[in-house]
């Protein structure tokens, strides 16, 4: 497995940055590529772009900075707060959670009483944060604030288990890539981007502007090996995933043949995904413009979009490494 920097990991994924306020993970992020890239810049939605020059073709790498949060909606007599989704939120998942808010504060999500869970949708929740009345509550959050899951990070020498893995892992892997990539004809941009969990809304963006030959998406997907889960041919620690389909894409042959030629090339363990909901950044740059030939590598994760989302490291170190071999190509 290679050296990967997990401290950094810790700190990316511990980062608070909901959709639409990316601003302080966009940050630790830039201090971390500056000093390896030829062009640092963000752009006018705030996708943070990474370049590293070359004469060849223009390969655009996409990984999303923003998590799923809860957004205050209503802040009622007794300092309780109704919120809805930032993204895509599980009420099963929420109920009992912490959260926490940009300034630190923390809250619990409660629930009305209900006599079966069944029941149990997300305008049945509320967030407590220990006030005694709306004033009190109203000193420390506004409508509008934006809160995420809180919980610790895990890490051992096989997996980390952590919230916004989905796509942190992808940032990470992207980093990683930049560091250690020696020489590459191709002309390299990294795109860290905002607003993936609400619609792909910056991949759109940053697609259009920069116009690149080809493009990679880095993303979570589910698995298939837990408990009569839904029959799906993807395991946790077996190697990154290429993707066929998702609901956004039909990834395009040339991409999706690069990426197995080259692991089957260097003996790098991967697998095949089809993945019957969902979407990455993919699935908007693809369509960019006249069109962009477009994959996904992704990540295995289990228990997406929770407090405890799961993966393994050699995953990730397999993904950095299959990344290196594609972008030493020409393309």
């Amino acid at each position: 497995m290679r050296n990967l920097n997990l401290d950094l990991l810790k700190r990316i994924v511990a980062t608070y940055s909901p959709s639409g306020n990316e601003t302080r993970v966009c940050e630790l992020i830039k201090e971390e590529v500056k000093d390896y890239a030829d062009e640092v810049y963000t752009d006018p939605l705030g996708n943070l772009i990474v370049r590293k020059k070359g004469q060849g073709k223009k390969v655009l790498l996409a990984g999303h900075m923003d998590q799923i949060g809860l957004m205050v909606t209503y802040i009622d007599d007794k300092g309780f707060i109704r919120f809805t989704n930032v993204g895509g939120i599980s009420p099963a998942v929420t109920f009992s959670q912490r959260v926490i808010f940009e300034n630190g504060t923390i809250g619990v999500v409660g629930c009305e009483k209900i006599d079966n869970l069944k029941d149990l949708t997300l305008d049945k929740l509320f967030i407590d944060i220990g006030a005694s009345s709306k004033e009190e509550a109203e000193e420390k959050i506004s409508i509008g604030d934006i809160c995420v899951y809180y919980s610790e990070v895990i890490m051992d020498d096989k997996n980390i288990i952590a919230p916004a893995l989905d796509d942190r892992i992808g940032c990470f892997i992207m980093i990683e890539i930049l560091k250690a990539l020696k020489a590459s004809e191709n002309d390299i941009y990294f795109v860290f981007t905002v607003q993936e969990e609400v619609g792909t809304r910056g991949a759109k963006t940053a697609g259009y502007a920069i116009e690149p030959d080809i493009a990679i998406s880095y993303d979570v997907t589910a698995t298939g090996d837990t408990p009569k889960s839904k029959s799906m041919a993807v395991k946790l620690g077996h190697g990154p995933a290429v993707k066929i389909k998702d609901n956004s894409i039909l990834c395009h042959p040339k991409v999706k043949n690069l990426m197995i030629e080259q692991a089957e090339k260097n003996s790098i363990p991967y697998q095949l995904e089809v993945l019957e909901f969902g979407g990455t950044d993919s699935g908007a740059i693809h369509l960019t413009r006249a069109g962009v030939p477009s994959g996904v590598l992704s990540i295995p994760s289990r228990y997406i979009h929770s407090d405890c989302e799961m993966v393994s490291l050699i995953d990730v170190s397999n993904a950095v490494e299959l990344s290196l071999r594609i972008l030493e190509e020409e393309i």
